[in-house]
């Protein structure tokens, strides 16, 4: 009455789903060796089904489990995906090719009948035109849910639950095939297909209404952590603020101080330590006077950590160009572009290298901003952002993404490089006139 999906159509469908979240999530690598990995797995996926389709009904399981088990391989091993990630995206490709055979051959055998398989350009094209309708609508809705913001990461009970989902779907739409005798088994051609190829479907539509709360969820928790950085740098703010105006109180009267002790004595010894006094109290001074309130009192608060961690820090700022910017703004890019600058440099065990270097300037309508630090371990990179290297990799990293998010609010953009030993990081951002 009727003839299942050819092998091959189904390590077709099965490839070309892998190929949907290999085109957005694949690692970097040269073409030559992306398309000789895409091409092996297509080639080994098709003998494999093939080649065990002759086998006896009892192994029809085993034999998809073990496709769905190369799958996981093939984007586990290709794709920037965590385990658990990678099995959850391998749940939806099988899903996804399941649907796509399913629709496909559906069509095949109201159109042209079950036995003549692939003979005939219109066969053909049919195949091309299912396949590439299905794996182009399913790129597109997981290009969007896959972003920058929403790269989410899978936890076990997530996973566990996509599976569930896609087993059930699997199960029920395949009943009719294997079992005649259930309550949820059809009897006749026209209705095994249909419900093979609906449930598929409903599947496909369960799992992406779960992805896409599981993508809220973790941009509002990102969010949540971006708005509390934010506050933490204004915070930190307006207690510099407070505590550097009674500091610019003392500032001159140690002036003075430092102009009488010198006119008393004429110790050497004593002579070093005023011009060494003098000197810190200049380079305070030269921190406060760059044109902008709020980056002077910023500047002058790190300036206190680098004096502690014997950190040279020097500045080239005309921060008049910042008074477009809204005070939390500006807290959130130098505090933690600074912050981490100095994390990274206290780190160096000699003392001459932990230099840091920032400035602000003008260029053909742009605000830019760079801070620059000493760097000489190696970095990894992601998403054009260096990767935290806190053991507590949920709750931190979350300064870099804040800066960007602050410039995008302008309309700008965030670029971090590596030149040489130095970690630079650059904020361009359109003035407002």
């Amino acid at each position: 009455m009727y003839g299942d999906i050819p092998r091959f159509f189904t390590a077709l469908a099965e490839w070309a789903a892998c190929m949907v979240y290999f085109c957005i999530l694949k690692k970097k690598m040269a073409r030559w060796k992306a398309v000789g990995i895409c091409s092996a797995f297509l080639v080994f996926q098709s003998l494999f089904l093939v080649g065990t389709g002759a086998l006896p009904m009892v192994f029809w399981i085993p034999c998809m489990l073990a496709a769905a088990g190369f799958m996981y391989l093939f984007l586990y091993g290709s794709c920037k995906l965590s385990p658990a990630t990678a099995g959850y995206c391998c749940a939806q490709a099988f899903l996804m090719a399941e649907f796509a055979a399913s629709l496909e051959w559906q069509l095949h055998c109201y159109l042209f009948g079950a036995k003549d398989c692939i003979g005939g350009w219109l066969q053909i094209l049919l195949l091309v035109f299912v396949y590439t309708v299905v794996f182009l609508v399913g790129w597109l809705l997981q290009k969007r849910l896959f972003t920058r913001e929403l790269n989410f990461q899978i936890s076990g009970k997530e996973l566990w639950s996509a599976v569930a989902i896609v087993m059930a779907a699997f199960i029920f739409s395949n009943l009719s095939f294997a079992y005649y005798d259930t309550p949820f088994s059809a009897r006749f051609t026209a209705d095994i297909f249909n419900i093979r190829t609906l449930v598929d479907l409903g599947g496909i539509a369960i799992l992406y209404a779960f992805q896409s709360r599981i993508c809220e969820l973790s941009a509002e928790k990102e969010l949540s952590s971006i708005n509390a950085a934010l506050k933490s740098q204004y915070e930190h703010y307006r207690y510099y603020q407070e505590s550097f105006d009674m500091i610019n109180m003392k500032y001159h009267d140690l002036k003075h101080q430092v102009a009488g002790i010198r006119a008393e004595t004429d110790s050497a010894k004593r002579k070093e330590w005023l011009d060494s006094m003098e000197r810190e109290l200049d380079l305070y001074a030269s921190a406060q006077k760059t044109g902008n309130h709020v980056l002077d009192t910023i500047l002058a608060g790190k300036l206190l950590q680098c004096w502690k961690h014997s950190v040279k820090m020097t500045c080239v700022a005309d921060g008049s160009h910042l008074n477009f910017m809204h005070v939390a703004d500006i807290c959130t890019i130098f505090g933690n572009a600074l912050d981490n600058a100095i994390e990274s440099v206290i780190t160096l065990p000699d003392v001459e290298k932990r230099l840091i270097h920032v400035s602000v300037s003008s260029r053909r309508g742009f605000l830019f901003i760079q801070v620059e630090n000493y760097f000489e371990h190696e970095i990894k990179m992601e998403d054009n952002l260096p990767l935290t290297t806190k053991t507590d990799k949920v709750n931190h990293g979350f300064g870099l993404k804040s800066i960007r998010y602050t410039a995008e609010k302008y309309d700008g953009t965030m670029i971090t490089s590596m030149n040489k030993n130095w970690f630079e990081l650059k904020v361009l951002i359109p003035e407002k006139g």
